[in-house]
């Protein structure tokens, strides 16, 4: 119990520590960029008391979620601190010296800055683009590399624990499978990234199959560096785009899919989930996960509006006023619920 206890009070200090960290970073970044660079159109976004207050309780209650999946037994405890400080210690210098060319291209709303030697046939229109002005979009090593951290930064160290929050339903949906061996249930991860969900998967799922699927052959690259050391079967990276996945109808008990969606054309997302549909046997489990939205977390509407405003997310206004629910329901899930939990919703369904 005291054991527990202490391991409890470390792990919201740590967690505390990467908030601190990860607000001091934007307050000063931001104040230095408008000092070298000031860009009048750009519109100060700021907290007022009662926001801070409404982040500060759900980030507090996002923390004791996580604390209590781990105690039930959802994902081991280790897990929790499972954090790599060596490798974010190489990155940030990285972003520091990538701020500038960032910051001018927010400025001079350039979205189209990717590189030459990318055969832009290969990819779908939407995707050739620089998403919240990343340095070449999705489409480099050097982007794959800084990426985790500049997500941790923007969501003030609590990316993994909100990441982890697909775990708990995705067990659950997977109960109807309690009579086959672990290692014959197969759990794809679609826009897999730089595989940080990939490593809290394997943490919740020691012996099933775990594919991670990606567009981007750096963050896929990215991702088999970050999971080589991982315990358990080898995690299987493929290359493939989530429109057209390349697998045969009915053959996977689980998809999950993290922080893809508000990326996505509204046609195109219909499009994906009909993909989930086809390639998961009967009883097979959906989690997504993505940006909370306005008719759930409406506390929350000016920092919505805002990421809106200040990042290059052309299609998140249109996102965040979808009806996802029902979208799920139309294309033949059944047992759809959602919950928030910070700045991020979590949806589950169930394939009949």
């Amino acid at each position: 119990m005291v054991k527990d206890s202490i391991s409890k009070i470390a792990f919201k200090t740590i967690q505390q520590g990467k908030s601190i960290a990860g607000l001091a970073h934007k307050e000063i970044s931001s104040r230095i960029m408008n000092f070298i660079s000031p860009d009048k159109d750009l519109n100060k976004f700021n907290l007022d008391k009662n926001l801070l207050y409404d982040i500060q309780i759900s980030m507090n209650e996002l923390r004791e979620e996580d604390w209590k999946d781990s105690q039930i037994g959802h994902y081991p405890q280790k897990l929790l601190f499972d954090e790599p400080w060596l490798r974010y210690l190489t990155q940030y210098p990285k972003i520091w010296l990538d701020m500038p060319l960032t910051w001018q291209r927010r400025k001079k709303r350039d979205f189209n800055d990717l590189p030459k030697s990318i055969d832009k046939d290969n990819y779908p229109n939407y995707y050739l683009r620089n998403f919240h002005h990343q340095t070449d979009g999705y489409l480099s090593d050097y982007s794959a590399s800084i990426y985790d951290l500049q997500v941790e930064i923007l969501f003030n160290g609590t990316a993994d624990s909100m990441r982890r929050r697909i775990i708990k339903p995705l067990k659950a949906g997977l109960d109807k499978f309690n009579e086959r061996k672990r290692n014959a249930i197969k759990i794809l991860d679609v826009a897999t990234g730089s595989g940080r969900t990939l490593k809290q998967l394997r943490g919740g799922f020691s012996e099933e199959k775990i594919i991670g699927l990606d567009l981007s052959d750096s963050y896929l690259k990215e991702a088999s560096r970050y999971i080589s050391d991982l315990n358990g079967d080898l995690i299987e990276l493929i290359k493939g785009n989530a429109e057209s996945l390349p697998f045969e109808d009915n053959t996977l008990q689980a998809v999950t899919c993290v922080y893809l969606f508000h990326e996505l054309p509204r046609t195109i997302r219909e499009k994906v989930l009909k993909e989930f549909h086809r390639v998961l046997e009967p009883n097979g489990v959906l989690v997504l996960a993505d940006s909370i939205q306005i008719n759930d977390s409406p506390e929350f509407i000016s920092i919505m509006d805002n990421f809106h405003k200040t990042f290059h997310e052309p299609f998140y206004r249109d996102y965040i006023q979808q009806d996802i629910d029902t979208k799920i329901k139309e294309v033949g899930f059944i047992n759809v619920q959602s919950n928030s939990f910070f700045m991020t919703k979590v949806w589950s369904a169930t394939k009949i």
